[in-house]
């Protein structure tokens, strides 16, 4: 495991190296000068020449990279155009409330999804099938920030029930991470389903049921289990994207997070915090995969990594 381990991680290297690259060249291909941002729509040309000389924004675009590149493999992912701020400082500030959000979110997720899932196998093609999938289809479907909006105008403004805005307190967490793990709910509902159907309709199942064994410990002891893997592999790429998509859903409830700090990055052409936030969240994503991967031969023992 340890060789199959240390191979991975030097496939994290090329990854990041090519996420890293597009992310530089694609940020300055939108329209806007963070120079301008900053200086105001008044200011004067010579003075955005200084500051652009000063930023080191005037020297050649592969020239650039490779200093910020330089920088990033020394831990520095250099300093906020707007705040003048290292980005390093600000990712660590705002970094945890995304990965509370992540976290919670693929647990719930994950939960639901599995018990749904489940539910719709075990009684497959009866009612509670049914409406389980079309559930599944609607949460699938549905825009996060639309359900937002929808989940804020009910509970918050109608009801009255829940906070809307920040992680003050527990009670601020439940709508963010409903609305961020809603699709995700759909998502691993149906590949739990496929994979319990795909199990449940073997031989050595069949068996089980032939020597008068439950059906709860038949679909819990040896189904599930062997089913889990298309699971668990469904749950590591969804923590990903529920990393890298939190940006609509902390901007709807004002969430100080990760996500955030990108969008305003890219409304004010804030090049150093959108390259740092998207190389943070590329890694972590990368490395929640590799961890599933690992997580494999504990679920599944036939599964060896030579």
């Amino acid at each position: 495991m340890l060789g199959y381990f240390v191979k991975r991680v030097l496939q994290v290297i090329p990854v990041l190296f090519i996420i890293s690259f597009i992310c530089f060249m694609m940020i300055r291909l939108v329209p806007g000068d963070p120079v301008v941002n900053m200086l105001g729509l008044g200011a004067s040309k010579e003075a955005i020449a200084a500051q652009r000389e000063e930023l080191g924004l005037d020297r050649p675009l592969l020239v650039q990279y490779k200093d910020f590149l330089v920088d990033a493999l020394h831990g520095d992912l250099g300093t906020s155009i707007i705040t003048r701020k290292p980005v390093v400082e600000e990712i660590i500030d705002r970094y945890p409330a995304t990965l509370k959000l992540a976290v919670g979110g693929t647990l719930f997720a994950s939960v639901v999804g599995i018990l749904f899932g489940m539910i719709s196998a075990v009684w497959h093609n009866k009612a509670a099938d049914n409406i389980i999938m079309v559930f599944s289809l609607l949460a699938v479907s549905t825009p996060s920030f639309f359900l937002a909006l929808v989940m804020m105008l009910i509970f918050s403004i109608w009801l009255g029930v829940l906070p809307s805005m920040g992680l003050r307190t527990p009670l601020h967490y439940i709508l963010p991470i409903i609305t961020l793990g809603m699709q995700s709910v759909g998502m691993i509902a149906r590949t739990t389903r496929s994979s319990m159907l795909e199990v449940l309709g073997q031989d050595y199942i069949r068996t089980s049921k032939s020597r008068g064994i439950s059906r709860w410990v038949i679909v819990t002891r040896h189904a599930f289990k062997n089913a889990l893997i298309p699971v668990l592999t469904m749950v590591g790429l969804r923590f990903g994207g529920l990393l890298a998509g939190s940006m609509l859903v902390e901007t709807v409830f004002s969430v100080p997070g990760i996500g955030r700090l990108m969008v305003d990055g890219v409304l004010d052409r804030d090049y150093p915090v959108v390259q740092g936030t998207i190389l943070v969240l590329a890694a972590t994503f990368v490395l929640v995969n590799l961890a599933v991967d690992l997580i494999y031969a504990l679920v599944d023992p036939r599964i060896k990594y030579d």
